[in-house]
This record gives structure tokens, sequence and C-alpha cells, in this order.
């Protein structure tokens, strides 16, 4: 199974959906761009900025999307899915486009930036979702192949959508980037060494690039914990009324919980975090064996 909701890695038309906020909406800085990264508007709000976010049909992705526009950002999303995609920037509204693209194709980094760039004229906020769990398994019978694509599509694909964004316009003018990685990195699951491992080096990666962007860019990731997904169905739909039962907050996690903590990291009130990673999983890290009381 791979690129699950709001993960899937590409693309889809969305040209009847551009910019019609006129050249304004787009003055100013970016999320970097000063102490308090917010050169207009109140905080937390995104006016004026311009975000391109990976895997954006659906899911995980597609609530981004649908947080920062409520914000007041414009968005870019992928999607591999033409369809999927044109009817996500339909429901995003007249500030989303869309970008066909798979996010493991070498080209499509320089692409998707650029489509963002020609249409906007800035890009403040990157959200490298895009994701693929495949291949499940043991790692002993996993194919060469299809672990060098899981960390093709997982770790390669963000770094060079973030090189891209920091050659055309973040190295001069400043902005955020978010990772969603998994709230399993600090652990081991059957079948998903392949993700697992892959999702930990972009922990990683999120880490350094943090270090290595300072100040004028910050770079921190987002951790979910089970969430109602295509791409995690088959974990949550056999057995989400006892794997909630399980969790401290009682139930599994909905797209819009991990949009809610992305739009906050993008914004002016979370200036002053790089490098961190905020675990949004209903408390399973802090579980007991029984309820207290």
């Amino acid at each position: 199974m791979t690129t699950g909701a709001g993960s899937d890695a590409g693309a889809g038309p969305g040209a009847e959906a551009g910019s019609d906020a006129g050249d304004g909406l787009y003055a100013g800085g970016g999320p970097g761009a000063g102490p308090g990264g917010d050169p207009g508007g109140g905080p937390g709000s995104l006016s004026g900025r311009a975000a391109l976010i990976t895997g954006a049909s659906r899911g995980i992705g597609l609530a981004v999307a649908e947080a920062l526009t409520a914000d007041g950002a414009a968005v870019c999303v992928t999607a591999r899915d033409p369809k999927g995609l044109a009817d996500a920037v339909r429901r995003l509204g007249p500030r989303a486009i869309g970008c066909p693209g798979d996010v493991a194709d070498p080209a499509h980094p320089e692409a998707a930036v650029a489509r963002a760039l020609a249409e906007f004229g800035r890009l403040d906020i990157l959200v490298n979702n895009a994701a693929t769990n495949a291949p499940l398994g043991p790692l002993m019978t996993v194919d060469p192949l299809a672990w060098r694509s899981a960390f093709t599509v997982n770790v390669e694909a963000p770094l060079r959508l973030t090189q891209a964004a920091w050659r055309a316009w973040m190295r001069d003018h400043g902005g955020a980037v978010v990772n969603i990685c998994t709230e399993g990195t600090d652990g081991v699951g059957p079948g998903v060494g392949a993700y697992g491992t892959a999702k930990t080096a972009l922990l990683r990666l999120t880490r350094q690039l943090a270090a290595e962007l300072a100040p004028s860019v910050r770079v921190n990731a987002v951790s979910p914990g089970l969430v109602r997904t295509e791409m995690a169905r088959f974990v949550w739909e056999p057995d989400e009324r006892e794997i909630a039962a399980t969790l401290p907050l009682a139930r599994i996690g909905e797209p819009e919980d991990v949009a809610h903590a992305v739009r906050w990291l993008v914004s002016a009130e979370a200036s002053w975090i790089t490098g961190a990673d905020l675990v949004v999983d209903g408390g399973r890290r802090v579980r007991v064996a029984r309820r207290i009381g």
C-alpha cells in the first residue's frame, strides 16, 4: 500500500484556481523573515503567505491545505492522482492551485517550486507530506529496489524540495518547512521496518536542516500517531474501538489534528521554534496499562 490519505505523492490540474486576490496578497516577508517571523497581520495570520504542500489531494495533506487557506495563505498542492487533485483544488477555493507530479520524480521538486513562484511570486511555507509505507513485511525479505524507493519518497524528496525552495526563495526571504514524520520513530512495529526507518531518517534530516538553514528558515517535524487516513486504514479500520480505548485521549486521530499542529508551526506564534518534533498522537507515548481511578 503506497501513498495513503494525505500522503499522495502527486499531481493534478488546478489552473482554474489561481490567485484572484491581487498582487498585494503576496507582498511582505516570509515566516522566517524577521524576529517574529510575521511581517504583517496578527499572530498566527498567514495572509500574504504562499505554501507548497505535497501529497495534498486527501487526508493529512488536504487538511493542512485547508487549514492554511483558512488562515489566509495561498497554496500550491501536489498529488499523483489528477482527478483527486483537481477536486482538492476546487474544494480549497480561489487561493489554491495544483501541480501534477510524483515526488519520486527527480524533476518534480523544481517544477513544483517553479509553479508556486510563477503563480504567487513567493514561497514562504513548504510542507513535505507525501509518503509511502511500502514495502510492507519483514526486512529480511525486502526487495532492494522497493527499499530504495521508500527512501526516495520519504527522505530524498523532502530534501530535494527543501533545496529547491531554498534556492528559489527562502535563502533570501526566509521561510518555514514542516516535515510530516511519525510517532513510530521511537519504537518498532511488525511489517513497517522500511517505513519506520525512512521516517526516522527524515526526522534526523529535519534537525540537520534546522541547524544549517537557521536563522532565516525554520525547519520542524510533526509526528502523527494513528490517524484516520487511507494509508493507515489497514491498521485502524479493523480495530478502531479497541485501539482508541488504549489511548489516553480515547480516540484515533483525524487529519485536522495534524493540520492544526502544522498551521501553528508555520505561524509567527512558533517563530522561536526550529528543529523540533511536535508529536500528535493522542497520548500514545504516555498511555498506561490500565486507567487509574
